[in-house]
């Protein structure tokens, strides 16, 4: 259990509020509904409104007081997520196995943030789409000058769009951006943060030659 996390999580308001991140609800519609695994899904905004809009949603996070506060937003929602507690460490999944991974503010301890990355990656089926939008090395100082905006305060755990095409390598890019946005969700992301966003689609499996 992770008590910070938990702390967080436990009281009645939604840390992060019950809407879903922008980036994920504009990326999301444009692609016809499977399933998707959300790492790091809190509260369950994110997952829940996949869920709404017909996805198949698998979920998991360190905090056992976020998951309780997922399945009370999928109830109210009237929708089913399968949400587990843990991190990727301790979870498995079979091998390409989603359609859709979405990554919203899922960050990692600097040196287990590609490793993640590219573990997850193994469980997308070819073709399968990233949705990535999380804090750039750039939101260190917007931090420093307002702690509401929140964010890691390592800046080893924040993310430039190098990384991001190394651990996604050959990835078809629909958007790779570094951009400075006003954030508006919940209490503990509230004013201005420059963040990565990333959305692309594994490559496909290569046709093997005919035999001769």
């Amino acid at each position: 259990m992770n008590l910070s996390w938990d702390e967080r999580y436990k009281g009645q308001e939604y840390a992060y509020g019950k809407a879903p991140n922008m980036f994920f609800k504009e990326w999301i519609k444009k692609f016809e509904a499977g399933s998707i695994l959300m790492p790091a899904d809190g509260e369950g905004r994110n997952g829940v409104y996949a869920a709404k809009i017909g996805w198949k949603v698998t979920s998991f996070d360190l905090s056992a007081e976020g998951r309780l506060k997922a399945l009370q937003l999928a109830k109210e929602k009237q929708v089913f997520i399968n949400y587990l507690v843990g991190d990727l460490e301790q979870l498995e999944f079979p091998k390409e196995s989603f359609d859709a991974i979405g990554l919203i503010y899922a960050h990692f301890e600097a040196d287990k943030k590609s490793l993640i990355h590219k573990k997850l990656n193994t469980y997308l089926k070819p073709g399968g789409l990233i949705i990535f939008e999380a804090f750039s090395k750039q939101h260190i100082d917007l931090y420093r000058a307002n702690p509401k905006v929140g964010g890691a305060m390592d800046v080893d755990m924040l993310f430039s769009k190098e990384e991001i095409m190394a651990d996604f390598e050959n990835y078809d890019i629909f958007i790779l951006e570094e951009e400075n946005i006003i954030l508006d969700e919940g209490e503990y992301h509230i004013g201005k943060g420059s963040v990565i966003r990333f959305a692309g689609r594994k490559p496909q499996t290569p046709d093997l030659p005919a035999c001769i």
